[in-house]
């Protein structure tokens, strides 16, 4: 009986995993699933602009396309983590300024 219980989980994790490939709107969560990009990368990206989201600023939670996303993961190089922590340290400092 436990190997036809573990033959179903697989077979549901198999369904979840396909309908997952079909949304077209993904929240933090999702792209870091999608993309392996850990929350905290995927924050740093969206607070210095250089990953596309959506564009409702009445929606306090992120959202990102699916399509823009997969443009943007094809067409932009590896972002390292120093590159972000510099970007991000400079915007600290401009708003410090201002």
């Amino acid at each position: 009986m436990s190997e036809s219980v573990f033959h179903l989980k697989e077979i549901l994790l198999d369904i979840r995993d396909q309908l997952y490939l079909n949304k077209t709107v993904f929240n933090v969560d999702d792209l870091s699933r999608y993309t392996g990009l850990s929350k905290s990368k995927i924050y740093k990206l969206t607070s210095l602009d250089l990953i596309p989201t959506g564009s409702n600023k009445n929606i306090r939670q992120k959202f990102f396309n699916k399509e823009d996303i997969d443009r943007w993961l094809l067409g932009e190089p590896d972002i390292s983590d120093e590159l972000l922590e510099e970007e991000f340290n400079q915007k600290l400092l401009k708003n410090k300024k201002a």
